[in-house]
């Protein structure tokens, strides 16, 4: 394991609400449930997706270049307790790491006011014609840091 893996804080610990400033709600549907009536695990995901764009759109793509994507490279997702239909979720986004290219967020599901999940997630911001990583702007690497977590 290398050091910065070692010293790297825990994903678990995302589960504090209060280190969020980004937040989205999001809904839970009726066919989200699986045949334990709970809602699925595959449906995380997707909610975490919505709260990162939410950021992205928010924040950052007024300070990228037009037509600049930004794709998921990985994710690690940690369930912490069941959700159920009807409800509505908190999900709240906040930045763990910047790099030259890449972005790591650190993400929570909160439903009736507990913790359901958390998960850190990679993102790399590409050029729209080339399909290829390129460097953050300036003044995104800026608005990122004003965001960590």
């Amino acid at each position: 394991m290398a050091a910065s893996e070692q010293n790297a804080e825990p994903l678990r610990a995302l589960a504090e609400r209060t280190r969020y400033k980004i937040w989205s709600k999001d809904i839970l549907r009726l066919s989200d449930l699986d045949h334990q009536r709970h809602v699925n695990n595959a449906v995380h995901p997707g909610l975490f997706t919505n709260g990162r764009y939410a950021l992205i759109h928010s924040r950052l793509m007024p300070l990228v270049e037009h037509g600049t994507a930004f794709a998921l490279v990985k994710i690690s997702i940690e369930y912490l307790n069941e959700m159920h239909y009807p409800g509505e979720v908190d999900v709240g986004t906040l930045v763990r790491r910047i790099g030259n290219s890449s972005v790591t967020y650190g993400q929570a599901i909160f439903y009736n006011g507990k913790c359901a999940a958390v998960a850190e997630s990679v993102m790399v911001m590409l050029d729209g014609k080339t399909r290829r990583p390129k460097p953050l702007p300036a003044a995104a690497a800026a608005e990122l840091e004003k965001l960590r977590g």
